[in-house]
């Protein structure tokens, strides 16, 4: 089985949000790295050049997905099974033999019942919306059991794509796309080289929710270090409230070795927040918050703890759903307060672990 599947490898990008991953989406790339590349907080891309895929190439990696994933299904039924999952110990034995991602990544998949995936790398829409549509419907074609496509953007596409494009490719079958906002402060923004303003953030995620998209933001606490913690709580709350997302996801800052921000964290130009600050930080932007989404703490950086071991936040998928549940997040943070702070980990104490 697996010298036929290894003839159809096919491309996968470094990243993908945490929530797709843990439904094990099909990954297929559409782009490859980054357009901006200049965050000084991140390193995924670094040194990496942006590449514009063609809809044939991409179209080639769909066309690899499915033959492996008929490949994954005969060998499924060859030995008696119903289903993948039924047969997963004896086809994961022989996928260890030899791993390939791409095999591993639609095996995974189609374990978890082949309803999701998830367009690579870091924004898809900067694709032509022809080219772009183009590949979601061949995508939704080839393989009808999926429910739901998903895709990075940047917010500073969306600001710039027309309200028909994003509502072209909404109808063709994009249904969620994850932005990074990192902060609604427009001086941490220039700070940290986003190449977006606040107003643009607010401006490309509302088109987007008009569009009919869910929406999936990702915040950064702890990213004005010290000395601008609080306009970063305050500021960052304002554009959450105007742009009403459907999930507000906490990654908090992180500094990683060889960006910019870290080498002025190892210069002592930045200082960064302990956790009791960090805390206090989330309190602050919580208390701001009216919004109607949910808020997650679905990731490890969101390290603090219980003296038993145990998560402060809940870390699944879906966090606390607002305004019903703001009260229980504003307790669990004053119950983290109360907690002696080297219980909780510090930032600097992440610093060599995997992103994931």
């Amino acid at each position: 089985m697996m010298e036929k599947q290894r003839e159809h490898s096919f491309e996968i990008g470094p990243i993908r949000p945490p929530s797709e991953g843990g439904s094990y989406s099909l990954l297929i790339r559409a782009t490859r790295n980054c357009p901006w590349n200049r965050c000084k907080f991140c390193d995924t891309y670094k040194g990496k050049k942006f590449q514009y895929r063609s809809v044939g190439e991409i179209k080639q990696d769909i066309d690899a997905a499915k033959a492996i994933s008929n490949i994954i299904i005969t060998a499924t039924r060859k030995l008696g099974y119903s289903n993948v999952k039924s047969a997963a110990p004896i086809i994961q034995n022989e996928l260890q033999l030899e791993p390939d991602p791409s095999v591993i990544n639609v095996f995974h998949w189609l374990y978890s019942e082949a309803r999701t995936a998830f367009l690579q790398d870091a924004d898809s829409l900067i694709m032509r919306t022809p080219e772009l549509t183009e590949v979601l419907r061949y995508l939704k074609e080839t393989f009808p059991s999926i429910e739901r496509v998903t895709s990075y953007a940047r917010a500073k596409t969306l600001a710039i794509k027309s309200l028909k494009d994003l509502k072209e490719l909404r109808e063709a079958g994009l249904a969620r796309l994850h932005v990074g906002l990192e902060t609604g402060d427009d001086e941490l923004l220039k700070y940290i080289d986003k190449g977006v303003t606040s107003e643009e953030h607010v401006l490309g995620c509302r088109k987007a929710k008009e569009a009919g998209f869910e929406l999936s933001v990702y915040v950064m606490p702890g990213l004005g270090g010290r000395a601008r913690w609080r306009e970063h709580a305050k500021n960052t709350a304002k554009a959450l409230n105007e742009i009403n997302p459907d999930f507000i996801r906490f990654r908090p800052y992180i500094p990683r070795k060889g960006t910019l921000l870290s080498e002025e964290y190892e210069r002592g130009d930045f200082q960064l927040s302990s956790p009791h600050e960090r805390l206090r930080e989330i309190r602050m932007m919580v208390e701001d918050l009216h919004v109607t989404g949910r808020l997650c703490f679905d990731h490890f950086m969101n390290s603090w703890y219980r003296e038993s071991g145990s998560p402060l936040f809940k870390r699944d998928y879906d966090g606390y759903k607002f305004p019903e549940e703001k009260g229980i997040v504003l307790k669990l943070i004053e119950e983290g307060l109360e907690i002696d702070q080297p219980i909780h980990v510090h930032a600097k104490d992440m610093i060599e672990l995997p992103h994931l």
